[in-house]
C-alpha cells in the first residue's frame, strides 16, 4: 500500500499516518526525517544535502527526490509506505510518478484531508492553551501568526497538488474536521 496524505498543517495527517502505520505495518516517510537520516548516515546524497544545508540554502528537488527514491528502496518499504510532506509541489509529484514507474510501483491512493482553516487556527490555539495549562513546552511555531504563514505557504505551494492528483484520478478527499475515528473509518473505506 503506497499512499500520499495531503492537507494543510494541523489537518491530522500525522495522526492518521500513525494509525495506518500501526495497522498495516508500513512506514510513514517524512521528508525531514529522511533528509536527517541521509545526512547522519553520510550517504552520497546525504553528503550533497549537508553541503547545501551548511551553506544555508534549501535542498533542491533533485536531492529530495533522490533521498525519497533511496528510502523507498529500503526493506521496510517492501509492503508500502505513507508519504507525509512529500511531494510538496507539482514538479515533485511528477518526479515521484516517474520514480515509482521506474521501480515498477504505483500509488494506491492520494488522500486529502479537507479542513476549515479558521477552525484549524482555533484548534491550534486550544492545543497551545492546553499544553501551557499542563505545564508543557510550546513549539516556537505554535502561534496564530506563524500558523497562518504556514497555511498561506501550503495554499501557495502544496494545494495545487490536489488539482494535479484529481486530474490523474488518484485523489480521494476526506472530511478532516470529523473526529479521529470517523476520519480513520473514511480512510479505511477508501483503502478497502
Amino acid at each position: 500500500m503506497r499512499l500520499i496524505f495531503l492537507g494543510p498543517p494541523g489537518a491530522g495527517k500525522g495522526t492518521q499516518a500513525k494509525l495506518l502505520t500501526e495497522r498495516y505495518g508500513i512506514p510513514q516517510l517524512s521528508t525531514g526525517d529522511m533528509l536527517r537520516a541521509a545526512v547522519a548516515q553520510a550517504t552520497e546524497v546525504g553528503k550533497r544535502a549537508k553541503a547545501v544545508m551548511d551553506a544555508g540554502q534549501l535542498v533542491s528537488d533533485e536531492i529530495v527526490n533522490e533521498i525519497v527514491s533511496d528510502r523507498i528502496d529500503q526493506p521496510d518499504c517492501a509492503k508500502g509506505f505513507i508519504l507525509d510532506g512529500y511531494p510538496r509541489t507539482v514538479p515533485q509529484a511528477i518526479a515521484l510518478d516517474k520514480m515509482l514507474e521506474s521501480k515498477g510501483l504505483k500509488l494506491d491512493a492520494v488522500i486529502e484531508l479537507k479542513v476549515d482553516e479558521a477552525a484549524l487556527v482555533k484548534r491550534m490555539e486550544n492545543r497551545v492553551a492546553e499544553t501551557i495549562a499542563a505545564g508543557g513546552a510550546v513549539r516556537s511555531d505554535d502561534n496564530p501568526e506563524a500558523f497562518r504563514r504556514r497555511l498561506a505557504e501550503y495554499r501557495e505551494k502544496t494545494a495545487p497538488l490536489s488539482e494535479h492528483y484529481a486530474g490523474t484520478g488518484q485523489l480521494r478527499t476526506v472530511d478532516g474536521m470529523a473526529d479521529v475515528t470517523a476520519v480513520t473509518a473514511e480512510i479505511e473505506k477508501i483503502l478497502a
